[in-house]
């Protein structure tokens, strides 16, 4: 079954014979795949009323488990953000009742953020709805390919990982 990234190799093998342009086949597959998840993502989210980032940041203190609190600092590597778009992030947040700062016991200067019952509702009903279509977009592929696909995916992301 051809798709449009065969259509592209075979036009850049006609146009430029003598290079490999083979690491395309797979990267530009991921990178494509990439924007039709995100797409998918963004309507899912679109339909709880949120944002791609504000469903990271809820998530993120979702699986922090009880109390559902981070420092901002761990929600900044969490997210891959930066510390001045975590504070309007954060603030955006509160202002919809999804989360709280509270001070931080170990630190006077720090604080915390802590997902509210309706912050932690609209994650958990969001995660369900991506859930299906995430098992719906896997179901082409057999579980055993499914871990197979995930272990080389985490052998390509694990040196951006690092840094």
């Amino acid at each position: 079954m051809a798709d449009e990234v065969d259509q592209i190799l075979a036009a850049w093998a006609r146009e430029l014979p003598d290079a490999d342009v083979s690491p395309l086949g797979s990267l530009s597959r991921i990178s494509r795949l990439a924007r039709h998840l995100d797409r998918a993502r963004s309507a899912a989210f679109t339909a709880h009323g949120l944002e791609v980032w504000e469903f990271d940041v809820l998530a993120a203190l979702r699986r922090a488990g009880r109390p559902y609190e981070l420092s901002p600092g761990e929600l900044i590597r969490q997210t891959l953000s930066t510390s001045g778009t975590m504070t309007n992030r954060v603030n955006r947040l509160e202002a919809r009742g999804l989360v709280e700062r509270l001070p931080n016991a170990d630190d006077r200067r720090g604080v915390r953020v802590r997902l509210t019952g309706a912050g932690r509702r609209l994650v958990q009903d969001a995660l369900a709805d991506l859930l299906e279509y995430e098992r719906d977009v896997l179901s082409s592929i057999e579980p055993a390919e499914r871990d197979q696909l995930a272990e080389l995916l985490r052998r390509l992301l694990a040196p951006f990982e690092r840094t």
